[in-house]
């Protein structure tokens, strides 16, 4: 067991209009992670609008009432931070990393970004050309094609299948009175999250907060899309100029809140998440049949999916596949080991607590914690529930996910040839 942890201080508080403020102290380090976090991705877009979220989160760069995008660049490097953000299929967040003492200083440049993005029509026009470049690039990397192809098949008709990038149609059709409209609805305090870690006090941060953001106006509820239902598909697309096949097998699994997350992780971690797994040490150690081949889960807020990621050559395609569902049965049928379970606890224990020494981790952390769970949960409490799963919670999990007539496939490459068939993903 590892001795208990050093349990951290949160605070909570939230503006009249709906803004809500999280830190975590650290006073052991130098610097402060903050961010800004929206309630809203990918997966809140209309077909019409796919992509502009993402493209949202370019735009917040490229200048303020205050700022030129040069000047955000310049004032960020003169205080020696880190800026950055993303977009994902639920949540939008814009982050900075600084030493302590200039927090005031970041935290005046991120929220003016996020508050007052001009929207100049010369600089929506050349983005349009940077994320067409940014689709392209992930259409021309074949892992991420095969992904999004799975993704869209595995989710068809709700937008969690939907590309982030958006597609060259939509980015192409985005007007300025879209991304201000959508601005306008979701860049609203009620859909906002406040998170930082690091050489701070909570005080400070209300303070920063509230002389930018107390003043702001709530807006109405964003409607809430249906939830996605996972379908069977198998898709063969093809690509004849790679030289390898690629492969995503996946299968319905676990919300992010599902109590039963940690029996699930572990399986993921055991099945395909690291080097010692059952996959890695099979498919690429012991038949040399990939270079990569990994499981991963993507949990969301009322669905979820496990996934298998593997290349090979078209001769050996087949039997890739045969492999994979062979692990599948096993997972199955028979229960894992002790050793196995207690190489994933420590693993899994072991790639939290080291990313806990990050402030940035700490910050990401406090807004997923609050955004998905309403709550905090302390090392301890996540060493304890990771613990507590048993071989056979491990086993009825893999009973649950790899059911037969539940299992998705895509396949991309120079697959003219390749058959794949729902007799092929029986387990």
């Amino acid at each position: 067991m590892t001795k208990s942890q050093t349990q951290p201080i949160i605070h909570k508080s939230t503006l009249s209009n709906g803004l809500v403020v999280i830190t975590e102290p650290m006073q052991h380090v130098r610097s402060v992670s903050a961010g800004i976090w929206l309630e809203h991705g990918s997966r809140r877009e209309p077909s019409k609008l796919n992509g502009i979220s993402h493209f949202l989160d370019h735009m917040v760069f490229k200048g303020t009432a205050r700022r030129t995008a040069e000047d955000i660049a310049r004032e960020a490097d003169r205080i020696g931070g880190m800026l950055d953000a993303f977009t994902s299929k639920e949540l939008v967040c814009f982050n900075v990393r600084v030493l302590d003492e200039h927090l005031p200083a970041a935290f005046d440049i991120i929220s003016d970004m996020v508050l007052a993005p001009a929207f100049p029509p010369e600089e929506i026009t050349r983005e349009k050309s940077v994320i067409l470049e940014e689709i392209k690039m992930a259409r021309d990397n074949p892992e991420d094609l095969v992904h999004e192809t799975f993704s869209e098949n595995f989710w068809r008709g709700h937008a969690l299948g939907k590309p982030i990038l958006g597609t060259r149609e939509t980015i192409g059709a985005l007007k300025r009175t879209s991304l201000s409209d959508w601005f306008s609805q979701w860049y609203a305090p009620n859909h906002i999250v406040i998170t930082a870690a690091g050489n701070l006090t909570h005080d400070q941060l209300m303070k920063l907060v509230s002389d930018r953001f107390e003043s702001r106006k709530p807006s109405k509820n964003g409607v809430v899309g249906p939830v996605p239902k996972a379908a069977p598909r198998i898709t063969l697309k093809t690509k004849r100029d790679l030289e390898q096949v690629h492969i995503c097998i996946g299968v319905p699994a676990f919300p992010i809140a599902d109590k039963r997350r940690f029996a699930a992780s572990i399986l993921n971690n055991l099945f395909g998440g690291g080097m010692s797994s059952r996959l890695f040490q099979n498919i690429r150690e012991r038949q040399g049949l990939a270079y990569s081949i990994f499981s991963e889960m993507n949990p969301y807020r009322d669905a979820g999916m496990l996934s298998v990621y593997g290349a090979t050559t078209l001769k050996n395609a087949q039997q890739l596949v045969r492999s994979v569902m062979s692990e599948i049965r096993s997972m199955k049928d028979a229960l894992v080991t002790d050793e196995e379970l207690r190489r994933a606890k420590d693993h899994l224990k072991g790639a939290m607590l080291l990313s806990l020494e990050s402030t940035g981790a700490r910050m990401s952390h406090l807004a997923r914690q609050h955004l998905y769970f309403d709550r905090f949960f302390t090392p301890d409490e996540m060493i304890a529930n990771l613990e507590a799963v048993t071989r056979e919670e491990v086993r009825q999990v893999a009973n649950e996910f790899f059911q037969p007539g539940r299992i998705a496939a895509a396949v991309l490459g120079p697959v003219k040839s390749f058959k794949l068939t729902p007799s092929d993903l029986s387990c």
